[in-house]
C-alpha cells in the first residue's frame, strides 16, 4: 500500500462558540487528486489552513508529509505548495518577475532559479507572455501564473484552494488538464471546489457540510452507496404546464424519494427497485400530465451531495 502523504484524525475547529471543521478524519494517498467538495463556509479552507499548520486544531489531530501539523509546521510548508483563492501575486510584477520572487521565496538554490523558471513557464505555456504584468492578466492566465508560483519548488503536495473560482470554462479545462499532469507524475493534489463537475474528476471526493465530512469514495462509489435508487429526468408536459405543479404532484408518488427542479426539468430519485420508466410514465399521466416524458439517467455528484445534506450547494 501507499504511504499516506496526508494523514488526519478527528480533526476540529472551533471559533467560538462556532465549528467549522467537526471531527474530520481521513488520508490521501501518493499521486493522489483528493477533491473537497462543499459550499463556501462548509469547512473547506479551514482544514487546508490547519494542515499547513497555520491554524491550530481545537481537537483531534493530522500529519502532512508525516510531519505534525501542531509541532512540525515548519517542516511540512517548504515541502507543499499552497494557491489560495486570492492568487497572492504581485501586480506591479511581470509573469517571470513572480516566478523568479517566490522561487527564492521558496529557496529554490539561486544557480538552479533561471532553469527552473523558464520550466515552469513552458510547462502551464506562459513562456511566450512571461514579459506581461501580473496585473494585466485575465482570470485564466492569472490562474496559471499563479499555479506556477505553488509549483516553482517542486512541492511533493499541492493545496488548491478553489483554484478555479471565477474563471471561464475554457481555462477551468486547461487547469484540469494540469493538474492530471502534475497527479501522474507523483505530485499529490488536494484541491477544495463547489463545481459538480470539476468533482468528478477527482481520484475520490470529500461531501463536507457544515464543517462535517459527510462521505468520501470515488465519484463513482458515492453514487452508489449515498443514493437510496434510481435516478430520472422528467419533463412533466410540452404543452408548457407548471414545473411546479409538477413537482408537488411528484413529491405525493409512492416510491418518489427524493424531486426537484433542473433546468427546465425535474430531477427524480425513486427508491430502490420501485419504479420502471413505464410506472412512472403512468402516475404522472394519472397526475394530469398527458404529455409527460421520462428517461433514466446517470446520478451526479449534485445528486448525492443533496441526497446527503439535503440542500443545495450555493
Amino acid at each position: 500500500m501507499a504511504d499516506n502523504v496526508i494523514e488526519v484524525n478527528q480533526l476540529t475547529k472551533r471559533f467560538g462558540d462556532f465549528t467549522a471543521v467537526d471531527h474530520v478524519s481521513f488520508t490521501s494517498q501518493v499521486g493522489e487528486v483528493l477533491g473537497y467538495l462543499g459550499p463556501n463556509g462548509s469547512g473547506k479552507t479551514t482544514t487546508i489552513r490547519m494542515l499547513l499548520g497555520l491554524l491550530l486544531p481545537s481537537d483531534g489531530d493530522a500529519k502532512v508529509l508525516g510531519f505534525d501539523v501542531r509541532t512540525q509546521a515548519e517542516l511540512i510548508r517548504p515541502q507543499v505548495g499552497y494557491m489560495s483563492q486570492k492568487f497572492a501575486l504581485y501586480d506591479e510584477l511581470t509573469m517571470r518577475e513572480n516566478m523568479d520572487f517566490y522561487a527564492g521565496v521558496y529557496d529554490v538554490p539561486r544557480r538552479e532559479r533561471a532553469g527552473r523558471v523558464r520550466e515552469v513557464l513552458e510547462m502551464l505555456g506562459l513562456l511566450e507572455r512571461q514579459n506581461d504584468q501580473a496585473g494585466e492578466l485575465s482570470g485564466g492566465w492569472r490562474q496559471r501564473l499563479a499555479l506556477g508560483t505553488a509549483l516553482i519548488h517542486r512541492p511533493k503536495l499541492l493545496f488548491l484552494d478553489e483554484p478555479t473560482s471565477g474563471v471561464d470554462p475554457s481555462a477551468r479545462r486547461t487547469f484540469w488538464d494540469l493538474i492530471y499532469n502534475l497527479a501522474a507524475n507523483g505530485t499529490t493534489i488536494f484541491v477544495t471546489t463547489h463545481y459538480m463537475d470539476e468533482a468528478e474528476h477527482c481520484n475520490r471526493v470529500g461531501i463536507m457540510f457544515r464543517g462535517k465530512l459527510l462521505a468520501l469514495d470515488t465519484p463513482s462509489g458515492l453514487k452508489a452507496s449515498a443514493l437510496p435508487g434510481a435516478a430520472w429526468d422528467v419533463s412533466p408536459d410540452h404543452s408548457g404546464a407548471s414545473l411546479v405543479t409538477a413537482l408537488s404532484a411528484l413529491h405525493d408518488m409512492p416510491g418518489v424519494v427524493r424531486a426537484g427542479l433542473a433546468s427546465d426539468r425535474l430531477r427524480v430519485i425513486t427508491a430502490p427497485d420501485t419504479h420502471t420508466a413505464e410506472s412512472l410514465l403512468a402516475m404522472m399521466k394519472n397526475a394530469g400530465f398527458a404529455q409527460a416524458s421520462i428517461e433514466r439517467v446517470e446520478p451526479t455528484l449534485e445528486d448525492v451531495f443533496i441526497a446527503l445534506a439535503g440542500h443545495d450547494v450555493q
